[in-house]
């Protein structure tokens, strides 16, 4: 049998391991959501304890060690510490400002913050240079990480880096995403400066946490939401264009410094898009939104890309997890197992962060089947 971080790489090189990878808390796009968990370790009759989050803005929660293991997640969250900023505050138990300066807020009928102040909706170009921006390369973020990043690999574990690195993204908490996308074509000149600003402070960060653990990273995780649930936010031209030469150049550099495969997490349709991706270096597509317009022929994604990528997620959570019955949920684990797990280059996980209205059985039946029916050789 094969240790988790050899099931992992295994897949990654597109050999077939023992089993199907399992990726549950490697990051905040493979974790619960703070309430389903809450709900989900009740169910499992574990002590609720303190939270842990990996993220206050998207209540990403960082798993116990204990329930990791009794789903045979295979990877292990490597996550440096928050960039010192003079803009981060609490303001109140509902509403804080993050490192970047964008205000968020909570609604009662809501488990997410909310965008509520975007810091540069109304800047020039002249404003960038002024910013108090984050200092993501700042010596403090990484105290510990190497020593943290040995343990994950000692214990036999794939280490998964969550970067923080998501320019189109970022540029839109800033600037408002209806503000931005308008700036792609209206002032592609404040757009491009935004970007390359964004860009390199995220990559000096990157490339400080490598300094001391790229030789322990298997994973490097980055990521950008390119797709509505019908279609790309932009046309293939406008992201070769604008956005995929910051990518391109983010994944160089990364691969400049490590042999981790790297992951990239969009939501939606990017069915259009997924050959820029590959060209621009990405390993790994997460979460493969099975839901979204063009994504839900998974046979037909392995056919045609997976040659060159691997893919993680696919278990629908839209619709199956939710509303299904475990059953439903052991066809769907099955189903894509069946398509995307021949020859390996498949880690199962949900599709993004497991949401509150997923009753825990479900959440069980997903990770039982997945270790029965991800058995190599498939039997499917």
């Amino acid at each position: 049998m094969l240790s988790p971080r050899e099931r992992v790489l295994c897949a990654l090189n597109h050999e077939e391991p023992d089993r199907v990878p399992i990726f549950f808390g490697t990051s905040g796009v493979t974790t619960m959501l703070a309430p389903a968990y809450k709900r989900f370790k009740a169910y499992l009759e574990i002590p609720e304890g303190e939270v842990q989050l990996l993220s206050q803005s998207f209540q990403y929660v960082r798993l116990d060690e204990e329930v990791m293991l009794r789903f045979g997640s295979d990877g292990r969250p490597l996550l440096p510490g928050a960039a010192p900023s003079p803009l981060r505050r609490q303001k109140s138990d509902n509403c804080f400002v993050d490192e970047w300066g964008i205000e968020y807020e909570r609604r009662a009928s809501s488990p997410y913050y909310e965008y509520a102040v975007y810091p540069l909706r109304d800047a020039t170009v002249d404003d960038l240079d002024k910013y108090p921006w984050p200092a993501f390369s700042h010596p403090g973020r990484f105290t510990g990480l190497a020593e943290e990043a040995r343990a994950v690999q000692a214990a036999g574990y794939a280490t998964v880096l969550m970067s923080g690195i998501s320019p189109f993204e970022q540029a839109q908490g800033l600037r408002g995403i209806d503000t931005f996308l308008a700036d792609l074509i209206l002032n592609p000149e404040f757009a491009s400066a935004l970007l390359r600003r964004l860009t390199d402070l995220t990559l000096a960060g990157a490339l400080t946490a490598l300094e001391q653990v790229g030789e322990y990273v298997d994973v490097f995780l980055m990521g950008d939401d390119l797709g509505s649930q019908q279609a790309p936010l932009i046309s293939p031209k406008m992201y070769r264009r604008m956005i995929k030469p910051y990518h391109a150049k983010l994944i160089a550099a990364i691969k400049s410094k490590t042999k981790a495969k790297v992951f990239f997490h969009s939501d939606g349709n990017i069915y259009p898009l997924i050959g820029d991706l590959i060209d621009a270096g990405v390993d790994i597509l997460n979460p493969v939104q099975v839901s979204a317009q063009d994504m839900g022929d998974t046979a037909r994604l392995k056919r045609e890309f997976g040659n060159h990528l691997s893919f993680n997620g696919a278990i629908d959570t839209q619709w199956v997890l939710p509303h299904g019955t475990p059953d439903d949920v052991r066809q769907e684990v099955r189903r894509r197992i069946k398509d995307l797990g021949p020859g390996g280059g498949y880690v199962c996980s949900a599709v993004h962060c497991i949401q509150p209205d997923v009753p825990p059985e479900n959440v069980c039946a997903m990770f039982e089947e997945a270790a029965i029916a991800g058995q190599y050789p498939l039997r499917l």
